[in-house]
């Protein structure tokens, strides 16, 4: 009679054990999972907005190598949408203004529009808008590049007046040093100007940057 109170003593104990380690939370490489009622639930801490900006600036600029302008069009903001600079000066009133639909429809067409004046040369710059992205937005891997938050580290003879433009905003540099054969004149930067809506983070402006004559 000994044994088997002693024998249901220890399968009771044992299967104690075991709900107490199923309603226990555990950590695991960065994830806490919970014990609820009906199910685990994973839950991922959330990211600061420092982490928010990086992880979509590598979207980005991966989006942009890939050429994959559907995924890219994804992070232009729905109602302000997006301008694209060619130079460090912002001119919002010239630069080329897409909203996300606009964007979507001229991307995969032969629609040519003006982006404005090549430095030195003052050539007017006349692309269709997925030969301006692939020629002068992402002239260079920016994937490669050094990264910046809300700081330049390209800087030349151009007036830069983005944090006046932009106020509001956050924006990345993704820079890429001169060479020497150049005396690291033939620098380049690609910026990313961010803006939060309704609890997220979209793409407002594109503004590239180099040394100007």
């Amino acid at each position: 009679m000994k044994n088997i109170i002693y024998t249901l003593t220890a399968l009771c104990l044992s299967a104690c054990a075991k709900e107490k380690s199923k309603t226990s939370e555990v950590q695991k490489e960065g994830v806490i999972v919970i014990k609820t009622d009906t199910a685990l639930v994973a839950e991922t801490p959330e990211l600061s907005k420092e982490e928010m900006l990086k992880n979509m600036n590598r979207e980005i600029l991966q989006s942009l190598k890939a050429r994959n302008y559907e995924q890219f069009s994804t992070f232009i903001h729905p109602e302000k949408g997006i301008h694209f600079s060619m130079y460090a000066y912002v001119r919002p009133e010239q630069d080329k203004h897409f909203s996300r639909e606009d964007f979507l429809r001229y991307i995969s067409t032969r629609t040519k529009f003006t982006w404005g004046e090549k430095d030195g040369s003052g050539d007017i710059l006349v692309l269709p808008l997925k030969d301006y992205l692939e020629t002068w937005v992402f002239k260079r891997d920016f994937t490669q590049s050094e990264y910046h938050l809300n700081s330049f580290k390209g800087t030349g003879n151009s007036l830069n007046n983005l944090k006046e433009m932009y106020p509001k905003a956050d924006f990345t540099e993704n820079y890429i040093l001169g060479s020497e054969k150049y005396s690291g004149m033939d620098w380049n930067a690609l910026r990313l100007v961010f803006e939060e809506y309704e609890g997220k983070y979209y793409l407002i402006a594109v503004v590239n940057d180099q040394w100007t004559i």
